[in-house]
C-alpha cells in the first residue's frame, strides 16, 4: 500500500477527530451517514462491530483507494444497552442506573481499503465502576458537563471522572471513543509510519 494512500475517518466525533490528530496524520473526516438503529437480540459487541463496520464500508466505497477507519461504541449496564441521551433527562436517568453499577463500553474499531483489500478489526473492552451517586450529584454533573453526546452520559477525560471509583482499561483511549493503541499499531500494517 503506498504511504501516500488517503486516511479517512469515517466519523462526525469531535472526540474520535481529536484522538486520531494525536498520531500526527493527515486525515479528512467524513460523515458516513449510517443508520445505527437497534436490532433486537443483537449483543452489544456485536452491535458495535457492526457499526463500526458499517461506517467504514459506506465511506470506502465512495473511496475505494483510502484507508478507512470506522468506529463505534456501545455502553451496556446489566440487561440495558445505554445510548448517548441526547437530553438532560435522560442522561440522569442513565446515570442513576449506573450509580454504584459497573458498566462495560465496548468501542468497536475497522479499518479497511478496497482497493487493496486490506481489512482489520477490533472490539476494545473498558470496565467503568460509578460511585453511588446522589440526586443532587447527577443533577449538578449534568448541568456542568451536559454529557448528552455521550454512551453512559459521563465524560471520563473531563468532570465525569469524578463519577468513578475505577477504571479498568488495556487503553485509555478506547473509553473515549478510538482505541489508538490498536490503531497504531493496526496503520502502521496499513503502510503509514508512525513511531
Amino acid at each position: 500500500m503506498p504511504l501516500a494512500a488517503p486516511l479517512i475517518l469515517a466519523s462526525t466525533s469531535t472526540y474520535r477527530r481529536t484522538l486520531l490528530e494525536r498520531l500526527g496524520l493527515r486525515f479528512e473526516a467524513v460523515g458516513p451517514g449510517v443508520d445505527e438503529a437497534h436490532r433486537p437480540t443483537e449483543a452489544a459487541q456485536e452491535r458495535a462491530l457492526r457499526l463500526a463496520t458499517a461506517k467504514a464500508d459506506a465511506i470506502s466505497s465512495r473511496h475505494p483507494q483510502a484507508v478507512v477507519i470506522g468506529s463505534d461504541q456501545v455502553a451496556v449496564c446489566g440487561e440495558s444497552m445505554l445510548d448517548k441521551p441526547a437530553e438532560a433527562e435522560r442522561a440522569r436517568a442513565q446515570l442513576a442506573h449506573l450509580s454504584g453499577a459497573t458498566a462495560q463500553f465496548l468501542t468497536a474499531c475497522c479499518v479497511r481499503c478496497r482497493s487493496t483489500g486490506f481489512l482489520a478489526t477490533h472490539v476494545d473492552v473498558t470496565s467503568v465502576r460509578f460511585r453511588t451517586l446522589t440526586s443532587e450529584e447527577i443533577e449538578r454533573y449534568v448541568a456542568l458537563e451536559q454529557p448528552l453526546d455521550c454512551a453512559g452520559s459521563f465524560k471520563a477525560e473531563g468532570l465525569g471522572i469524578t463519577l468513578l471509583e475505577s477504571i479498568d482499561s488495556r487503553d485509555p483511549t478506547g473509553l473515549i471513543g478510538l482505541p489508538l493503541i490498536w490503531l497504531a499499531k493496526t496503520l502502521r500494517r496499513a503502510g503509514y509510519l508512525l513511531p
